[in-house]
């Protein structure tokens, strides 16, 4: 199959502006020792030597042999034995100019693009809390009619490392990208090289032929149309099936069902390349029956759960949340003791004390807060934790207030607790649910 024989458009220089915008200052530097800061500082200069580089690049098809090397960091996922290469993600530190490049090329594809409404991960105006919130309503609706929910977590293997290249040069003309383009993104493949970089220096560079590139700016989407061409004809509407990124859930009304399309989609994916983990799928029941039975894939039964972690978020079989808030409030914690040497300094000024407050802990106790029913009594319990990090840290606030609830409004320059957690929230336009 061949893209679209289009005319393509020089990159202009509002386009490199954008793109510079976007990058993020302070992150690790490719090979080239280039950090993105220098094209900041630049200014207008920069834009100009960019955008002139990037239409050579572009008319050309060839990028500089510079950017085609990488150096592989191995970064441990936190859980599982420390020994096993499994439990580790391999992020590659790439060019920073080449990462600019992706970010051109990668506004362009999305504006040809349309990724199915099912995909909520790397999409614009969409997130996880959509998904979390779209899951959870599904299984309320489900507990208030007294009907049995079947949801199968899927999970894929190193799925980023498995990507075809064949296959994404495919799904890309598929999806209607001219045919310049993929030359272009297949030219940020042709003859990449990397080393691995661990505790006791480094290996000798070598070829890498398969997958997509881990850390590039442009990989999360090139993965989104992958996804969307793969299960093209086995996806069903949202809720009953949702992606973010290769996390996936099946939903449906009966465990045969569930069953039926959990076969369908290891097959639309195993033939292309991608293969699904047997021990890391997982079934989970609401509102379950006596004798309701277990999911098979290929025969062997797929773990039973009653509670999954999904996105950061655990949702529970019998629609509670309280592990939830206990997991929220240890993340507070967490966060809390990451920034302890700020907030327990008496040189440091509240206000500051204030900000680093509601950068780092605040948001770690809120996430996915906004899409879960809490009772009084789970409110409550996150106010006290908070109240306790609040008076842990040494000269934080002078005459700190015993009420809870005057705490986050008064001296951490956000409203309370409860207040951000019960503010209206504008949820996802949902499809009809029926039962």
């Amino acid at each position: 199959m061949r893209g679209k024989k289009e005319k393509v458009d020089k990159i202009r220089k509002d386009e490199v502006r954008k793109a510079l915008k976007r990058m993020k200052s302070g992150k690790a530097v490719g090979p080239d020792d280039i950090p993105v800061e220098v094209w900041k500082c630049l200014g207008e200069a920069a834009v100009e030597f960019l955008t002139s580089l990037f239409n050579r690049v572009l008319e050309s098809e060839r990028m500089p042999e510079e950017w085609r090397r990488s150096v592989l960091v191995p970064i441990f996922k936190n859980k599982g034995d420390v020994q096993s290469c499994s439990n580790y993600r391999g992020i590659k530190l790439m060019s920073h100019t080449m990462k600019l490049w992706e970010r051109v090329v990668e506004a362009r594809l999305r504006k040809v693009v349309e990724i199915c409404e099912q995909q909520y991960g790397f999409m614009p105006r969409k997130s996880t809390t959509d998904a979390f919130f779209a899951l959870r309503i599904l299984m309320e609706k489900y507990r208030d009619g007294q009907k049995e929910l079947h949801c199968v977590f899927v999970d894929l293997e190193k799925v980023y490392d498995r990507v075809p290249r064949e296959e994404l040069w495919y799904c890309m003309r598929k999806s209607g990208v001219a045919e310049k383009y993929v030359r272009v993104v297949q030219d940020m493949y042709e003859r990449s090289r990397t080393v691995v970089r661990c505790a006791v220096g480094q290996t000798e560079e070598f070829k890498v032929e398969v997958g997509l590139h881990q850390g590039s700016a442009l990989s999360p989407f090139l993965f989104a149309i992958v996804m969307d061409q793969l299960s093209e004809e086995v996806r069903q509407e949202s809720p009953w099936t949702m992606m973010f990124a290769e996390d996936i859930v099946i939903c449906s009304e009966s465990r045969e069902q569930v069953e039926e399309n959990l076969e369908r989609w290891r097959f639309a994916l195993e033939r292309r390349g991608m293969k699904v983990s047997r021990s890391k799928t997982e079934y989970m029941c609401v509102n379950e029956r006596e004798g309701s039975g277990t999911v098979r894939l290929q025969g062997e039964e797929v773990k039973k759960v009653q509670e999954f972690k999904y996105l950061g978020s655990t949702v529970q079989s019998n629609g509670e949340c309280g592990k939830e808030v206990k997991k929220r409030v240890q993340a507070g914690w967490n966060g809390w003791r990451k920034v302890s040497g700020v907030l327990c300094d008496r040189k440091i000024s509240a206000r500051i004390k204030g900000k680093v407050y509601r950068t780092v802990v605040r948001p770690a106790m809120l996430y996915g807060l906004e899409t879960v029913s809490l009772r009084k009594r789970q409110e409550s319990e996150l106010e006290v934790a908070e109240l306790k990090m609040l008076r842990t840290s040494i000269n934080f606030f002078s005459n700190l207030s015993n009420s809870s609830s005057s705490v986050g409004s008064d001296h951490t320059g956000q409203p309370s607790l409860s207040m951000c957690i019960n503010e209206p929230w504008p949820p996802m336009a949902l499809s009809p649910v029926h039962y």
